[in-house]
């Protein structure tokens, strides 16, 4: 079965700060993250130092992290490296 999204509020408030083409760009990996998450441009591994907080590349200065939830991609924060500072 295919996985679906949930989107926490940390994430939403995050996605709307974006700039509109990292906007654009996050819409499309996520898109790759539904139906191709083994797409190399996702280059997705666990959070080191975390218990099941997963990272994914937006581009080389952006990322977002999500959590696996049964059948359901779990997203939590995106933005620039940093934020896997506090993920």
């Amino acid at each position: 079965m295919a996985k679906k999204l949930r989107i926490l509020s940390t994430f939403k408030r995050d996605y709307q700060k974006l700039p509109s083409g990292i906007k654009d760009k996050t819409d499309k990996q996520l898109g790759f993250l539904l139906n191709n998450p083994g797409h190399p441009s996702l280059n997705l591994h666990p959070v080191q130092g975390t218990r099941g907080i997963w990272e994914g590349y937006i581009d080389y200065h952006y990322r977002f992290t999500f959590e696996l939830d049964g059948d359901f991609y779990v997203l939590r924060k995106v933005g620039t490296h940093d934020i896997l500072k506090k993920p």
